[in-house]
């Protein structure tokens, strides 16, 4: 056996010094350690072997593999170097031809707002909440003080999955989570995805993207939502830009505003754009309702809080000179190329 094995080294030996490619080294290596190669066969004759003898043959029959099994490796390593020298000489490339450059992209218009108003409230401090788009009619409505007979909650005005399923109508359910896992001092930003039935045309889309601003803390006043929402205005269109708070109703805060600021485009004096008004309205605020904070354990002789919902849509168009919302969503590469 110690015979046949040096005869089958030597001719493995020499079948890999011929081969000249990988598959050929493949073949070789089927043919000798294959599972049922030739090295294979003489482990199981060892059987057949002498007790005294087999250790010594079985050191012989592994030495002999490990050499078979290391001259492969050898060699497939000088073929691939090889195909490597000549894929390199047959491939050379002029570093001296100018290269086109690469077209960058950018991000959406309606993702920079977002992530420009983000910015500017983390810096005031504020913790970054995110929601989901589905949620209970209890999150969506109850908890926020919608009551059952709320237009809102019609099936004419909010996707319905089934009857306590819906597609959020509002970021504000973010405030009621927020709410049960914190305690405060709370200061809050969250946004996304928010979905309405409505048509589309140059305003309006059932999909749309919202920001949610909460705070409840001690001594928050009107003032204080006043003061920033004023300051946040300035930031987004300019230091000559003015708001206004006029009243209105929202079931989840008490007392309510709708927020107006001087229009961008006209800087107040009366435009197409402001119907000659001088004013653009932005956003809905308010003081939270106490209902709200006295339902989730809230002192509210201690605690206050505020909110305030703006549509990113509505803030980009104004800041970006947008006239039609669906331009941010028919993939014009055209609009897009003037955000970078």
């Amino acid at each position: 056996m110690e015979n046949k094995t040096k005869e089958l080294l030597s001719g493995a030996l020499k079948m890999i010094g011929q081969a000249k490619t990988k598959q050929e080294l493949f073949a070789v290596n089927t043919k000798y350690l294959g599972k049922n190669g030739e090295i294979s066969d003489l482990m199981r004759g060892l059987r057949d072997v002498s007790v005294e003898d087999r250790p010594r043959m079985g050191a012989i029959l592994n030495e002999c593999r490990e050499e078979i099994d290391n001259t492969i490796r050898e060699k497939t390593q000088q073929i691939e170097n090889e195909e490597l020298d000549e894929k390199l000489m047959n491939e050379k490339v002029d570093v001296t031809i100018p290269v086109k450059p690469k077209q960058l992209g950018t991000l959406h218009p309606l993702t920079q707002i977002q992530k420009l108003i983000m910015d500017f409230l983390v810096r005031k401090g504020f913790t970054v909440k995110s929601g989901t788009d589905i949620e209970t009619d209890y999150y969506c409505f109850e908890a926020l003080n919608v009551p059952k007979n709320h237009p809102a909650r019609d099936a004419q005005d909010t996707f319905y999955i089934n009857d306590d399923i819906v597609l959020r109508t509002h970021t504000s359910s973010t405030q009621i989570h927020t709410l049960e896992s914190e305690e405060p001092p709370i200061k809050m930003v969250s946004t996304g995805s928010t979905y309405r039935v409505d048509e589309i045309d140059g305003t309006h889309a059932p999909f749309f993207h919202q920001l949610e601003i909460f705070v409840v803390d001690e001594k928050v006043s009107m003032a204080d939502l006043k003061a920033l929402l004023e300051e946040m205005v300035k930031f987004l269109f300019g230091e000559k830009t003015q708001i206004r708070l006029r009243p209105s109703y929202f079931p989840f805060t008490e007392p309510s505003a709708e927020v107006d600021a001087t229009c961008p485009q006209c800087g107040g004096k009366g435009c197409s754009l402001c119907k000659g008004t001088g004013w653009i309205e932005l956003l809905g605020c308010g003081m939270v309702n106490p209902k709200i904070l006295k339902e989730h354990n809230i002192d509210t002789t201690k605690y206050a809080g505020y909110a305030a919902g703006m549509g990113l849509e509505r803030i980009a168009m104004l800041r970006y000179g947008i006239n039609d919302m669906r331009e941010f969503f028919e993939n014009d590469i055209n609009l897009l190329k003037q955000f970078k």
